[in-house]
């Protein structure tokens, strides 16, 4: 991000005549007098915010960069016209307080823009603050400004970098997906044009990543944002029919609450009830996806049940003695528990939800959650690894990040391919299939058999011949639903055929397939260059550019790579090469004898 584009301006010192006024500089003093005051009363806050939470105190490496960076942009304004430095401290209090990192992360928020922005480099991070947080900066400096460029090209190649980063240390996306948050909160500053393409990459890129990473709340109100700048009208509609029906929703909430707070304190729990209100982009989703009014999306309201478990049972067991106890009171609907307490998601999300018939005849979706649960849903990764038992623990999403790294080690060699294997692994929902032993697995809703056999293990997929899908044989094709049970049938003879790129769906499989092909078409295209090398050589010819650009031309084919190829899988007739070499020079005089009726046989 270039200066102009952060909205990065110089202090105005405007004299008269090359000299400042004195009435001007007093009032300039007064500004940045106050200024500096709100300046250190945001940095006190950060600390405040930082010394309550559970991380080790390290108030004077915060202290540290806060320092370095406030000296690094003094003078420089963003676009709204506040000092820069408030927009690393607000993506620094985001980082503590809405995802609930440590003071590497917060230092490293602290100090995300000065290489960017100033003349410091890397390295001066490194020799002031050590290599992890001169890592983390140097990856946010590299996925600076947007993924969205002017062209398609240099958009994957900028949205492949943001993925290598994520990979080398999850921090680095966590607080760009900070940054992110704190430039939508901030985008009225910004001209139309500018708020729909940032809106249009938040929707497209950082929302889906933030779900991914388990950050929920961030992922709602980034979707929400983008929603307001790309459908202004829409969602200015929206929050006036939310506001005009609030008093009757506050009704209602109160006197479905009132039994399940009675319930609970009998229960002997410490717990707390939380309202939870659709977003304007929530509620639009359901009326484009079910084509209805906004006066029939009747899940609106939400409740959540956030409980202390109790010690001598498994919070499992606890969040189904609740479901039991609210369905005592409001009758639940048959087709609606989502059990994520027994088979979490691959974001980390565990939950109880359950839709029950409150007063009124009013659907209402209840979740169940205990505080573990909840920190988790809210602040996602972070605090996903905060729960952690030990080294053996790994979760769904542990399994994901370890995905991505696989992916990376066979990246897709044209970056808009990479992007489109990526985001089949980010934007798929799941779906849960057992093994014949029971063991269940999580996969992405729409894949195959074939795509199961390459989660299992790469060399299943390579020599996958079907499946047994509920002890019935079905094609390698085959779409698993929820709840199969899937055997895998293998053969040593098998090795994968092109068709079957058509076949999976997720990114790992498509990944591995990938590799295999371009691995074998260099074997293949090797072959073909040999074949070819041999015929010249029998032609006492040379494999020199001028020889192989006759060949390309004989072919109708552009490239040497593709002649090689084609040659190699047997596709072309390689006969005709001594045809095309054959010397022109040879039997000229009996053709020009022919040509005139001469030759010999004839009387003269």
């Amino acid at each position: 991000m270039k200066e102009q584009e952060a909205g990065l301006y110089p202090l105005p010192w405007r004299g008269f005549g090359g000299f400042i006024h004195a009435t001007t500089m007093q009032k300039q003093e007064e500004i940045l007098s106050e200024e500096d005051k709100q300046i250190q009363q945001e940095f006190e806050a950060l600390v405040q915010d930082y010394l309550a939470t559970n991380h080790r105190k390290k108030v004077e490496l915060i202290t540290k960069a806060f320092n370095f960076a406030n000296a690094a942009h003094k003078g420089i304004r963003r676009r709204s016209g506040e000092p820069y430095i408030m927009h690393p401290l607000a993506v620094a209090r985001i980082v503590v307080n809405e995802i609930g990192m440590g003071s590497t992360s917060i230092s490293a928020a602290l100090l995300h823009d000065v290489v960017e922005d100033t003349d410091y480099t890397v390295e001066d991070i490194e020799n002031l603050f050590g290599k992890k947080i001169a890592q983390i900066v140097d990856g946010l400096t590299k996925i600076s400004g947007g993924v969205f460029g002017s062209q398609a090209s240099s958009q994957a190649e900028n949205f492949r970098k943001l993925i290598l980063t994520m990979s080398e240390d999850v921090r680095v996306i966590l607080i760009k997906i900070a940054d992110r948050l704190h430039n939508m909160r901030t985008l009225d500053s910004m001209p139309p044009a500018k708020q729909y393409k940032i809106a249009g990459e938040t929707e497209y890129i950082y929302a889906p990543l933030a779900h991914r990473l388990g950050l929920f709340r961030i992922k709602t109100e980034l979707e929400n944002l983008s929603f307001k700048y790309e459908h202004p009208e829409t969602f200015k509609m929206l929050e006036e029919k939310l506001a005009v029906d609030e008093d009757n929703r506050n009704r209602f909430y109160q006197e479905f609450s009132k039994p399940i707070d009675e319930k609970l304190r009998e229960m002997g729990y410490k717990f707390e009830l939380k309202a939870r209100i659709k977003t304007a982009y929530s509620i639009w989703n359901k009326m484009s996806k079910h084509n209805i009014p906004f006066e029939e999306v009747y899940d609106i309201l939400a409740m959540r049940i956030i409980f202390e478990p109790k010690p001598d049972m498994s919070e499992q067991s606890q969040c189904w003695m609740i479901y039991s106890a609210l369905t005592s009171i409001y009758r639940p609907h048959p087709e609606r528990i989502r059990d994520w307490v027994s088979t979490p998601k691959a974001n980390g999300y565990e939950a109880l939800h359950v839709t029950v018939m409150g007063p009124g005849g009013r659907w209402v979706e209840v979740q169940i959650r205990s505080v573990r649960m909840d920190d988790i849903a809210e602040r996602g990764v972070a605090a996903h690894w905060k729960y952690k038992t030990g080294e053996t623990d790994e979760s769904e999403l542990d399994k994901w990040l370890r995905e991505i790294k696989e992916i990376l080690k066979h990246p897709e060699p044209d970056a808009i391919d990479f992007m489109d294997t990526f985001k089949l692994n980010l934007f798929a929902s799941e779906i849960f299939v057992f093994t014949p032993k029971g063991d269940i697995k999580t996969i992405a809703q729409g894949a195959s058999a074939l795509d199961f056999a390459f989660m299992l293990h790469s060399d299943i997929g390579f020599h996958c011949i079907g499946a047994k899908v509920n002890h019935k044989l079905v094609p390698l094709s085959h779409k698993l639903d929820s709840g199969d049970q899937v055997e895998i049938l293998t053969s040593k003879k098998q090795k994968p055929q092109p068709e079957w790129e058509d076949y999976v769906v997720t990114a790992h499989a498509k990944a591995r397939l990938g590799e295999w092909f371009r691995r074998e078409n260099r074997r293949t295209a090797a072959r073909g260059k040999q074949k070819i090398a041999e015929i010249l050589a029998g032609l006492n010819l040379e494999m020199n550019n001028t020889n192989i650009v006759r060949l390309l031309n004989h072919y109708h084919i552009v490239e040497p790579q593709e002649l090689y190829l084609r040659a190699g899988q047997e596709a072309l007739n390689l006969d005709d090469i001594p045809k095309l070499f054959k010397p022109k020079g040879k039997n000229v005089f009996t053709r020009y004898l022919k040509l005139f009726g001469g030759g010999g046989g004839q009387d003269g």
